[in-house]
């Protein structure tokens, strides 16, 4: 059977200058067990250590069996780890408020007299507006730089894809923007019978948007600061989910930082007196692993067992992270 080349461990303390480390994967691979495991290892290291997740569907309260919804909270019997559901209703809220100044802003300039709550709704309600709202403060929490290390819990693959993906998105889009609000700024003033310049804080917040989206583009692209890893079990649909978007990860720029196997039963524990549904399961694994070496040659970081108990609480992240830090 082929060994792992380069261990969770061993690339983690190889890349030392990272600080965003991302887990991504198929719905129900584990992503937010093995978010939680690394963060406690690494706040074990000495490190101050933030633990989030930008999953609209929520279960870090329930891994760590204390509530940290909605603000950043220290985890009980870690030092040095903080763990933050980001309350997604609020951030929406939030970002509608936003945009109603915005709005104003834009009907002020134009000298339009319809009230900004009329396009409020409509400017809202489309479905990535979530994702939006969700990259921005995923953006504002790695820019906050109050924490050594951000490891983030994300939404299963396809919803990270386009959340990391928005950086450059928003780039395209500010451009846009910007040139537009230009052109329309250059004509106003040449219609206007006087020549003194109006502030214009739209173009002003454009700007600002411009630098802060191009920070955490910086940021999301920089290999020796950030690493997205992929979780998988040793079957079909969660092994063709990530090859495929590993893929697309290396065509955004976002660096790869390795595969995670998780729940491998463990075959020391299997004889001829075992059930046959523990047989060809383990039999199955053994099939798949054979395509995860081949598909993913020297990216395995680490493989962890099948537990005979659910992982939920801090003693038993402690027990994975021992298991994926070996």
């Amino acid at each position: 059977m082929k060994s792992i080349e380069t261990s969770m461990q061993a690339y983690v303390k190889e890349h030392d200058s990272l600080r965003y480390l991302f887990f991504g994967g198929k719905g129900g691979v584990g992503k937010t067990a093995l978010a939680g495991a690394t963060a406690i290892w690494l706040a074990k290291q000495g490190k101050r250590v933030m633990l989030a997740s930008t999953n609209p569907v929520h279960s870090l309260s329930g891994l760590l069996g204390q509530n940290v919804f909605g603000k950043a909270t220290p985890v009980n019997g870690v030092p040095n780890l903080w763990a933050y559901e980001i309350d997604t209703k609020d951030t929406i809220e939030r970002s509608k408020q936003e945009i109603r100044e915005k709005i104003q802003w834009f009907l002020k300039f134009a000298d339009i007299s319809t009230k900004a709550e009329d396009f409020v709704e409509s400017a809202t309600m489309n479905p990535a507006f979530e994702e939006s709202a969700m990259f921005e403060n995923m953006v504002d929490l790695m820019l906050s730089g109050e924490y050594d290390v951000y490891v983030f819990d994300t939404a299963p693959t396809a919803n990270a894809r386009r959340l990391l993906g928005m950086s450059q998105v928003y780039s395209l889009w500010v451009n846009k923007m910007m040139k537009s609000r230009d052109e329309a700024r250059s004509l106003r003033e040449l219609l206007s019978f006087t020549k003194k310049k109006e502030k214009d804080p739209l173009m002003d917040y454009l700007i600002a948007f411009r630098d802060r989206m191009g920070k955490a583009r910086e940021m999301l692209t920089d290999p020796a600061r950030t690493s997205f890893f992929f979780v998988t079990l040793a079957e079909a649909l969660p092994i063709a989910v990530i090859t495929r978007f590993i893929g697309w990860f290396h065509d955004f720029g976002i660096p790869v930082g390795g595969v995670v196997v998780n729940m491998l039963i463990d075959k020391n524990q299997v004889n001829d007196s075992s059930p046959d549904f523990v047989k060809n399961r383990v039999a199955m694994q053994d099939r798949y692993m054979d395509d995860i070496w081949e598909k993913f040659d020297g990216m395995v970081r680490a493989k962890l067992p099948l537990y005979e108990t659910e992982v939920r609480g801090v003693e038993s992240l402690k027990r994975m992270a021992d298991g994926l830090f070996v």
